[in-house]
């Protein structure tokens, strides 16, 4: 049987993701799969056919028993989701991290360290034991004197992670739950960490980054982007990854080359194997040396899980070529996948793995296909012998192959990832396909450089100084390449992250016609599941096509609506927030979504929290209109995002009570108002679709709500949102009279504690017998109106409906 091991691989993958999905307790789980194991060994004819659901189930078996609650002691049972002030004690699971943030234009750090909590205080109550993996979170760069095993006890908040506030944000509780870990600690700063018994000196791994840190910046002026990059690639150094740093490597398509992945392994063992080789050493025994010096490189590392998946396979790879046994990548890759999924199934939904495996198995299946193509391109004639063409010729020649063989490797890698680079990080980066041309060979030129200066040491100070230069160099040159590569127009695209039905069917379609399935008996089966999934994604986009959207964004105080109607002409942003709500929520949703231009952007007021990164926001995107209130206000980022816009080309859109725009109607102001509170100017704006409507009051104070109310003739609305005024109560009795909605909707928030709603506020709309809903509580809230319909959905997946 050809690839033995992926039909193996697949039914424990399969198995594992039933487990995400469907939860069964462990005992009968584990009974069915030991009974069919037990049938199998003891019954050899019917061996094949009962060790499909023993392998099924040994997935399932497996991701159940890692993700259970098996004892009174787990930290899911003692602490559960509600913060708590805490005392942990523990054990240190890995060297304290260092990350480094921009907010403001300042530097802000942290340092995350991984605790295997074995004790638990809470308040002032006695010790308990426990058990649990917390994430600590400690404010400033700190801890540099605690390493792995190191016995502590530390003091602060222990609560669960914390959600997305928005769709298509990163969801930081489900990244940590993958690692198996399902709390994390804030800790307010080192003060309040004590070491237990002897401190342990920093383990080897630490003393060897150390100095190969200070190895790899020898000769070099000072210690620069390019030099933390080099510390970044060669040795796993994330602190350099910054936000600003990466991000054109992300929008290039090369930011795989900073994780320690296959192509950092394939490169050391490809250059021992070949130095050893130049020596004519056998083959058993370059795989018995190689072998364990890429896993040490592995342990020097930190043992990264994507070190380890690539590792792993490696390992399959090289010893299968010293055995001088037929090699086919895409079985070691299974062999692989089975091996990691084994160890640790909750690899499976990491998106490096997915990456990882993805690009390694498009490769293997489509790079034989594109070789044929190739080799017709720059075919020459079979009957002309090389002595009879041209040196131009021969050059020519040896150029366009390598540099198609190059391009078909990463047309494979590129088209098998495209899909999961979407999902992930919102990114369609087609110069990808060209940038890595560059970027890869270059990084292999650091990386030569990295490992030689590394290897010359102490023992040849000269040639390593001058590796570092070299290095220096090629890191510089990839920079520049990447950013270069960004500039390109098309280069790349925020876009939407694919459906399950969209990734199904591209995979489907692209995987059947080099993996064979379109032969033999496989062909109408095939041919019925392309059929099935193309009328399921044709419904499904003919049902999303017909709605429109709106998410109410909670912006640190502020609040902020994205509308999304059919098409992108009908698209509006309403209010974008403050500096940090613009970097943190507002630019990437927008960017989640798809959004690279604004078609309309308008600020009802001049409050800071919701207008105050508006100057932020217009440099991220190209802004087609952009609308304010007829009112002026002092407020200076205000004012300052008004100037930025005078020196576009279109003037701005100023509005008022009366006017309509598309789907909206302006409510209030008149342009004769004079309020002198800044609230009660707000822009106050109404929607309606299929005779449904949504009433937007921004911070509109009591002066502005009774103007409202007294002037409008129709407020009816059946949906009400509203964020609170400096003075008084959002939303009054009178108002909400008027309006008769089926929802309210205040957007509250946690800080400034100015901005939580009071007390008072939540009994007087407690007392209503329409539902409330608070963005401290909720986060954002997605509304969506359909044919008369319309329907309130949260991120926890609460959904209020109305006719």
């Amino acid at each position: 049987m050809k690839r033995p091991l992926l039909p193996v691989a697949l039914l424990l993958a399969a198995g594992i993701v039933l487990a995400n999905f469907v939860e069964v307790s462990l005992l009968p789980l584990f009974a069915a799969a030991w009974l069919l194991s037990t049938l199998a060994l003891a019954w050899p004819r019917m061996r094949t056919l009962l060790l499909v659901p023993a392998v099924f189930l040994a997935g399932w078996v497996n991701l159940t028993w890692r993700t259970a609650v098996l004892s009174p002691c787990d930290l899911r049972v003692l602490v559960g989701e509600q913060a708590a002030l805490v005392t942990l004690r523990g054990v240190i699971g890995g060297t304290p991290s260092q990350r480094v943030t921009l907010r403001d234009e300042e530097e802000v750090w942290r340092t995350l360290v991984t605790l295997e909590v074995t004790e638990l205080r809470v308040g002032q109550q006695p010790w308990q034991p426990a058990r649990g993996t917390v994430q600590t979170r400690t404010k400033g760069l700190c801890l540099t004197n605690l390493f792995h095993g190191q016995p502590v006890e530390v003091s602060g908040v222990c609560e669960s992670p914390p959600g997305p506030v928005a769709p298509g944000l990163f969801d930081y509780r489900t990244h940590l739950k993958r690692l198996g870990i399902h709390h994390q600690l804030r800790v307010s700063g080192e003060s309040e960490w004590t070491a237990l018994g002897r401190t342990n000196p920093p383990p080897w791994t630490e003393r060897f980054r150390t100095w190969a840190q200070q190895t790899l910046s020898r000769g070099l002026p000072e210690v620069d982007e390019p030099l933390r990059l080099q510390w970044a690639m060669v040795l796993g150094w994330k602190t350099a990854l910054t936000g600003e740093v990466s991000e054109p490597f992300m929008r290039s398509g090369t930011m795989h080359i900073f994780a320690i992945s296959g192509l950092h392994i394939a490169l050391i063992a490809g250059i021992l194997l070949a130095l050893f080789r130049l020596f004519n050493v056998p083959r058993s025994a370059c795989g018995a040396v190689v072998i364990p010096l890429i896993w040490f490189y592995t342990a020097a590392t930190e043992w990264q899980a994507s070190a380890i998946r690539s590792t792993v396979m490696m390992t399959i790879i090289i010893a299968g070529w010293a055995l001088r046994r037929p090699t086919d990548l895409g079985n070691s890759l299974a062999g692989a996948a089975f091996v990691i999924l084994l160890w640790d199934p909750l690899q499976l939904f990491q998106a490096s793995f997915q990456l990882s495996f993805g690009a390694v198995m498009s490769i293997a299946l489509l790079l034989p296909v594109l070789e044929d193509a190739r080799r017709r391109l720059v075919k020459t004639d079979p009957f002309l012998p090389p002595t009879l063409r041209s040196r131009w010729e021969r050059f020519a020649y040896w150029s366009a192959n390598h540099l198609t063989k190059a391009l078909a490797t990463s047309l494979a890698a590129c088209l098998g990832t495209a899909p999961l680079i979407a999902c992930y990080f919102h990114l369609f980066t087609p110069v990808s396909l060209f940038a890595n041309l560059a970027v890869v060979p270059l990084s292999g030129l650091a990386l030569m450089s990295g490992l030689g200066s590394v290897i010359c040491g102490d023992w040849l100070p000269w040639a390593g100084e001058l590796f570092n230069h070299s290095g220096w160099f090629f890191m510089l040159c990839m920079v520049k390449a990447s950013e270069w590569a960004t500039q390109l127009p098309a280069a790349y695209a925020y876009v939407a992250a694919p459906s399950w039905l969209t990734m199904g069917l591209y995979y489907l379609l692209l995987l059947a016609p080099p993996a064979g399935w379109f032969s033999g008996k496989l062909r109408w089966w095939t041919i019925g599941a392309i059929g099935l999934l193309a009328a399921a994604w044709f419904g499904s986009w003919l049902h999303t096509r017909a709605a429109t959207r709106v998410t109410i964004l909670p912006l640190r105080g502020g609040f902020g609506a994205w509308v999304d109607a059919p098409g992108r002409r009908g698209d509006w942003l309403i209010d974008c927030g403050g500096v940090a709500a613009v970097e943190m929520v507002t630019t990437p949703f927008l960017r989640a979504e798809g959004v690279n231009t604004l078609p309309r952007l308008a600020l009802t007021h001049g409050d800071v929290l919701h207008v105050g990164g508006g100057t932020n926001l217009m440099r991220c995107f190209e802004i087609g209109q952009f609308c304010t209130g007829p009112l002026w206000f002092r407020s200076l980022p205000y004012r300052q995002v008004v100037a930025a816009w005078t020196n576009q080309p279109a003037p701005i859109t100023k509005l008022q009570a009366g006017d309509r725009l598309g789907s909206w109607t302006v409510v209030h102001p008149q342009a004769q108002d004079r309020f002198p509170t800044a609230d009660d100017n707000s822009l106050v704006l109404r929607g309606e679709w299929g005779g449904r409507r949504l009433l937007l009051c921004a911070d509109l104070g009591p002066a502005g709500q009774r103007a409202l109310w007294q002037r409008a003739a129709d407020l009816r609305a059946d949906i009400v949102v509203s964020g609170l005024p400096k003075d008084g109560e959002p939303l009054q009795d009178a108002l909400l009279d008027r309006i008769r909605p089926r929802l309210i909707i205040v957007a509250d928030a946690e800080v400034p504690a100015f901005e939580q709603a009071g007390l008072a506020l939540k009994r007087r709309l407690g007392r209503r017998p329409t539902p409330v809903i608070f963005l401290r509580e909720s986060r954002a809230v997605v509304l969506e109106f359909r044919g008369g319909h319309w329907k309130a959905r949260g991120l926890e997946g609460e959904v209020e409906r109305g006719e």
